[in-house]
């Protein structure tokens, strides 16, 4: 199953979390470290189209409210099969952002 780094993030935490649920703001911390954020409004909407496919694939369960156009999600909690997978993503190495160096000329 692919997912993106986002997707993996959020299973991680949800996975490392205590007690098992999630607040959905604690996964705003993902576009903390990166240069070019996307604006506030773009990250909540990344955000919740991801949780919405972790769910679809059965991996999270919501909880939330819900109004008659829109279901609005909360907290999230791991299914079997997301805490099967999340314990899978653990025992991989994550990349570590490596700077690139420059080697320097030496002057004479």
């Amino acid at each position: 199953m692919k997912l993106s780094g986002l997707q993996k993030y959020i299973l991680r935490n949800v996975w490392n979390a205590r007690p098992t649920h999630l607040n959905r703001k604690a996964l705003e911390k993902f576009y903390q470290p990166s240069k070019s954020k996307p604006s506030e409004e773009q990250r909540i909407k990344i955000i919740t189209r991801s949780l919405e496919r972790l769910i679809a694939r059965g991996l999270l369960t919501a909880y939330g409210h819900k109004t008659q156009e829109k279901f609005f999600i909360e907290d999230v909690k791991l299914t079997i099969a997301g805490r099967r997978l999340a314990r899978e993503l653990a025992g991989r190495q994550m990349p570590l952002p490596l700077p690139v160096r420059r080697k320097r000329s030496r002057r004479k």
